[in-house]
């Protein structure tokens, strides 16, 4: 439909009242009246008819007025541009000059943080070193402290710096911090300053500015101090990692009356002045980026400790000066500037009464946020429709660091958060998928089918405490009526266990099928030199591998670093202690078997720590004596029973869903 069609005049009309025709009929009375005496033709009244004309244009003046709303106001960048029409122009350039204050102020206290971030990662490096040279002592002994002990107590084991390790960390040290003096019984009024039993920080040294940390080491009834200090240099200034400009450090020396004329600074009621200055010496500012890209120069004050010896370790205040470019500054962490802070609420104070004197551009300005606004509303409302269409690509434009770009920000985030998600649950599905894959080919490694031989009942139980197990049980049948019987426990969890548990489980099966003459002390070292050859460095896994023998009625076995079996012959218990140590860890460790004798009734239960290590909700451990007790009241039960009861025990002990570790259970009941 044409915006001029007869319809919509129609429609139109229909929407006034009958007082706007009436207004609109007298209306075009007076134009006809106005029209007639253009022509030359006598109308009387004519200046009744010019007033009513007047007063009719006026009323449909007011009467648009909810349609100009309705049609011209409908944008909100026409909406913001009139209500800054109506806004007076001085609180507009009072807001902006106001903002223009605070980004100045916040660059200072960014500059000022990066400065304390620069002096505290100098000295938590110094406190790192101090508190590695105070271990160091604490594990030397043999000398003496040079200061003596107090009266009535033993002298302490001398924490002498010439000691080889303490020595090598005070070079390494020095190394960063050439001028470093490392020294042993000072710096204990430091320590009292912190409360702490150690302290880091700025001190002052016979007039200079230093770092220092201070560590209490030693015995609780003779501890000793040890003090690193280093000065503050030139060089230590220029070092500094942040992109601030120049860097001067002035010690402030409490005022008295040698001071003479010298100028004074009061600090908190306390008159000061100047003493040592260490400044920066290749330290630049960088070069302005454009007009509004200004040089700030700020200080700050820090705090520093007296640390001569026998000194009152007071406080003494350091003014940092220092300057930077807002250009190459550009962080969003703020910190203190110290004891200026007054000084520069007043200069704010100042300036705000200054620039309430300036009027210009109230207008533009508001036209330019206008357009900020309803570009960065637009580019959102654009990002909407492309995520209801399930297009989580699409990114909004973020033009500027205002609360629009962090609403910005926060869309393009939270979009990309759907999308890491959503790959994410895609992963997880994936890797659910691959972990089921892993626990069936896994529980495929442990056996299906128990050797069947006269008189030897068989039985074993693995709950993993996640998906997959790091635990290992197996049975292998030999010949001439052996059989081998084997538990390891895996180091670690997870998948990589799991790995590492088939790799253990294809050397055991092999070298025991393969070398059926073997002891077990020899199939134990070969499976051993197989990890240790096939895995990193701190993977191992502890191994009992045993081998009954039906015909001679004998047990032998190899204990690699598993907890002890029990071995019970008539209610009487004896643990298997024979072996070496865990196997993977060492290529030529050497293991020992043990031959023992099997009588009627002899039961084997071989277990995994995750049994006597199972917690109650009181943090106490089941225990290997609750498990021997379980084994004497369980001894004439059928190895399975035996078995389901010993895990039953250990999961109602721990009165847990899940479980902290893997638990495993292997039980041979032989007659």
């Amino acid at each position: 439909m044409s915006p001029t069609s007869p319809r919509r005049l129609w429609l139109f009309v229909r929407r006034t009242t009958p007082r706007d025709r009436a207004v609109f009929a007298v209306f075009v009375l007076c134009a006809a009246a106005r029209l007639a005496q253009a022509l030359g033709a006598a109308v009387p009244f004519a200046t009744v008819f010019d007033v009513v004309a007047f007063t009719a244009l006026t009323y449909f003046a007011v009467r648009s007025i909810p349609w100009v709303r309705a049609r011209l106001l409908w944008s909100l960048r026409n909406r913001l541009i009139v209500a800054y029409v109506f806004m007076a122009v001085v609180p507009v350039v009072l807001l902006l000059t106001m903002v223009g204050v605070s980004l100045y102020l916040l660059e200072l206290q960014i500059g000022a943080h990066l400065l304390r971030d620069d002096l505290g990662s100098e000295i938590a490096a110094m406190a790192a070193d101090t508190k590695a040279i105070a271990d160091a002592l604490n594990r030397e002994p043999g000398s003496q402290i040079a200061t003596p002990a107090k009266p009535g107590l033993p002298p302490l084991p001398d924490p002498a710096l010439s000691q080889p390790n303490a020595a090598a960390l005070v070079a390494a040290a020095q190394e960063r911090w050439p001028n470093l003096s490392a020294e042993v019984d000072k710096g204990r009024e430091l320590v009292s300053v912190s409360n702490g039993g150690r302290f880091s920080g700025l001190v002052e040294h016979g007039g200079q500015l230093c770092i220092a940390s201070a560590e209490v080491f030693g015995a609780a009834n003779r501890p000793a101090t040890l003090l690193l200090m280093a000065p503050i240099t030139t060089a230590m200034l220029d070092g500094f990692p942040s992109k601030l400009g120049p860097i001067e450090l002035t010690l402030l020396d409490p005022a008295d009356q040698s001071t003479g004329t010298k100028v004074r600074v009061e600090i908190n009621g306390t008159s000061y002045v100047f003493g040592e200055q260490v400044a920066s010496g290749t330290r630049t500012i960088a070069p302005a980026a454009n007009w509004f890209d200004a040089r700030v120069n700020g200080g700050a004050t820090l705090d520093a400790y007296r640390a001569d010896p026998g000194a009152d370790p007071s406080e003494r205040p350091v003014v940092a000066r220092f300057s930077l470019r807002t250009s190459v500054i550009n962080r969003d962490l703020l910190t203190s500037v110290g004891a200026l802070a007054p000084l520069l609420v007043i200069g704010l104070a100042t300036a705000g009464v200054i620039f309430l004197l300036i009027e210009a551009a109230a207008l533009v300005t508001g036209v330019v946020l206008t357009r900020t606004i309803t570009h960065s509303i637009a580019d959102l409302y654009d990002g909407t429709l492309y995520v209801r269409r399930g297009d989580f690509s699409r990114r909004v434009r973020v033009a500027n660091r205002d609360q629009l770009g962090a609403l910005g920000d926060s869309f393009n985030e939270m979009t990309g958060s759907i999308s890491e998600l959503i790959e994410s649950q895609r992963e997880k599905q994936k890797l659910e998928n691959e972990v089921a894959i892993a626990r069936d080919v896994q529980k495929r490694l442990f056996p299906h089918t128990l050797p069947s031989l006269p008189g030897l009942d068989l039985a074993a139980i693995c709950r993993p405490a996640r998906v997959v197990s790091g635990d290992y049980y197996d049975f292998i049948a030999l010949d001439n009526g052996r059989v081998g019987i084997a538990i390891a426990d895996i180091s670690g969890k997870g998948i990589f266990a799991s790995l590492l548990m088939a790799s253990l489980q294809a050397a055991l099966r092999s070298t025991a099928t393969l070398e059926r003459h073997a002891g077990t002390a020899e199939i134990v070292s070969r499976v051993n030199k197989h990890l240790f050859r096939n895995t990193s460095d701190d993977r191992y896994a502890t191994l009992f591998y045993a081998v009954y023998d039906s015909v001679a009625k004998t047990l032998t076995y190899t204990n690699a670093g598993q907890l002890d079996p029990f071995f019970m012959v008539n209610g009487t218990i004896q643990e298997l202690d024979q072996g070496g140590t865990v196997v993977g860890l060492f290529e030529d460790a050497v293991y020992t078997e043990c031959t023992i004798a099997v009588g009627p009734g002899t039961v084997l239960v071989a277990f995994s720590d995750g049994v006597t290590e199972a917690e109650s909700a009181y943090g106490e451990e089941f225990g290997t004596e609750r498990l021997r007790a379980e084994v004497i009241r369980l001894r004439n039960s059928t190895a399975t029973t035996v078995a389901e009861n010993l895990v039953a025990a250990a999961e109602n002990w721990s009165g847990s869903p899940e479980q902290a570790d893997d638990i495993t259970v292997v039980v041979a009941r032989m007659d």
